[in-house]
């Protein structure tokens, strides 16, 4: 797991610890150390300069940030629609599965309800992690040889059969962008943005020359924070399977308690 994933798999508090407070604090800390190694007249000299930069930074680097927010969160929507669409397509293989006859419609069934515990208890632990679970395969795969072995060379309804499968096609898509959606969807060079620019943006402070310190700390303090919360958002919806904000089996639960038993 990269180091972003287990932030996200963290209790909220401890993230929240690790990625604002900590950060924040430090940012105060250093920001007396760097005032009492420069003098303040040294600052005034370039404040024209040091201004028009940080307007600069801090402008581009709210325009990138806004965009990750966006491209995240737009995911971490799809990701919760997919686990929808999976669950609608699993029922209506439950109540298709009665045009099949008693016999075939049991073992379809019984596949699918399989399918479902594995998704439930063993795939949605490996999307926490990044991965998919290679058991929650093998159930999927048994639920079309059972289809096209056993009940597909028996005399059915072709319209019925063929219903079936579009449904089961659909369930195997879902799982599989949701797969895709769980090993993150922020690349590592977003990442370095992301964080660089950030600390760029928070630095730029630094070099203001506001005559009272402690209104200076408290200000750059409160630009550190709300860069921090941003950054930590992007990092717990990036991981759309992962953490406590992550998507959870509830849709596929429920389906479970209501046909699967």
């Amino acid at each position: 797991m990269s180091i972003t994933q287990q932030l996200a798999a963290m209790p909220l508090w401890l993230s929240l610890l690790l990625v604002v407070v900590a950060p924040t604090a430090f940012t105060g800390f250093a920001l007396v150390r760097f005032r009492h190694q420069i003098a303040l007249e040294r600052l005034k000299t370039d404040i024209e300069v040091t201004s028009f930069t940080f307007a600069t930074i801090s402008v581009v680097y709210a325009v990138l940030l806004g965009f990750a927010v966006l491209v995240v969160w737009e995911k971490y929507h799809d990701a919760g629609g997919t686990v929808m669409k999976e669950a609608g397509a699993a029922a209506a293989l439950y109540r298709l599965s009665d045009g099949l006859g008693a016999e075939a419609g049991a073992a379809l069934r019984a596949r699918l309800t399989a399918y479902m515990n594995s998704a439930i208890n063993e795939d949605w632990p490996e999307m926490q992690r990044g991965g998919s679970s290679e058991n929650t395969t093998r159930t999927l795969t048994d639920i079309y040889t059972t289809l096209l072995g056993d009940i597909a060379s028996r005399s059915h309804d072709s319209t019925v059969l063929a219903e079936i499968l579009d449904q089961l096609a659909i369930v195997t898509q879902a799982r599989r962008d949701r797969n895709a959606l769980a090993a993150g969807v922020v690349p590592s060079i977003i990442w370095v943005v992301l964080i660089a620019g950030g600390i760029m943006t928070v630095g730029s402070a630094f070099f203001f020359t506001s005559q009272n310190l402690f209104a200076q700390v408290v200000m750059t303090g409160m630009l550190s924070v709300i860069v921090c919360l941003a950054v930590l958002a992007v990092i717990s919806i990036s991981y759309p399977f992962t953490g406590p904000v992550g998507v959870s089996p509830a849709p596929l639960v429920e389906l479970l308690g209501d046909f699967g038993g």
